[in-house]
C-alpha cells in the first residue's frame, strides 16, 4: 500500500502552519514508544498480557482520535492516553474484586427488597500486590462469575450489571430500567443469590 495515496502524506499543514504527521511518521512514532510504554504498564499492571493489551488500546486511541494532531503534540498525547486507559484497568479490577467480596459476604434466606452493596463495602483491592499465582487463581475465578452472569435472566443481569459494573446507585439504575427501586433490590438480591449458588456448585469459595 502506498502511503503517498493520502492526500495530506508528509505534507498536510494545520491552521497554525505546524505540520501534521503523515500515516508513516505516525507509525514510526508508534513505533518509538511501544517498548517504554510496554515497560511503564508492566511496572503499573505486573502482567504481561494485561500490559501488552493497555498499551494496543492506547496505541489505537492515539492514532483514531489524535492522528490529525501536530506531531510534537504526540508523546504528550500519547501519555495522557495510556494513564488513562491504566487506570480503568484499576477501576474494572476493582470493580470485578468487588464481585468476588459481594457474593462472599452474601449469605442467609433471599431478600428482594435487600441490596448487598448496603451492608458491605466496595472491595478496593491492591492488585499490584498479589502474587502472579495470586492473580490467576483470581482470574479463573471472575471468569466463572462473569460466565454465569451471561447466564441470569435479562432483567436480573441488567440491574447487577448496572450497580455493580456500572457503579450506579439503585435510583439512577431504576430510571435507567424504567421499573421502581424496590424492583432494582429484587433484580439485584435474586441475581447475588443465584450467582453465589452457582459458584458454590462449581465448588467455588469465595
Amino acid at each position: 500500500m502506498k502511503l503517498s495515496s493520502s492526500p495530506c502524506a508528509g505534507a498536510c499543514q494545520t491552521s497554525e502552519d505546524h505540520p501534521l504527521p503523515s500515516r508513516l511518521e505516525l507509525s514510526d512514532f508508534l513505533a518509538s514508544v511501544e517498548k517504554r510504554a510496554f515497560k511503564q504498564a508492566l511496572f503499573a499492571v505486573r502482567n504481561e498480557e494485561s500490559a501488552l493489551d493497555i498499551v494496543q488500546d492506547a496505541m489505537m486511541k492515539l492514532a483514531e482520535k489524535y492522528g490529525d494532531k501536530p506531531l510534537e503534540e504526540l508523546p504528550m498525547l500519547f501519555q495522557r492516553i495510556l494513564q488513562n486507559v491504566i487506570r480503568d484497568f484499576y477501576r474494572r479490577q476493582k470493580v470485578r474484586s468487588m464481585w468476588t467480596t459481594l457474593l462472599s459476604a452474601f449469605s442467609g434466606p433471599e431478600d428482594d427488597e435487600h441490596d448487598p452493596l448496603e451492608v458491605i463495602e466496595s472491595a478496593d483491592s491492591d492488585y499490584k500486590s498479589e502474587s502472579p499465582h495470586a492473580q490467576f487463581e483470581q482470574q479463573q475465578t471472575l471468569t466463572a462469575i462473569e460466565k454465569e452472569i451471561e447466564k441470569l435472566p435479562p432483567r436480573q443481569r441488567e440491574a447487577f450489571l448496572m450497580r455493580y459494573w456500572e457503579e450506579m446507585d439503585i435510583a439512577e439504575t431504576a430510571v435507567a430500567m424504567g421499573c421502581s427501586e424496590g424492583s432494582v433490590k429484587t433484580h439485584c438480591s435474586r441475581a447475588t443469590h443465584t450467582l453465589a449458588a452457582a459458584l458454590a456448585a462449581k465448588g467455588i469459595t469465595l
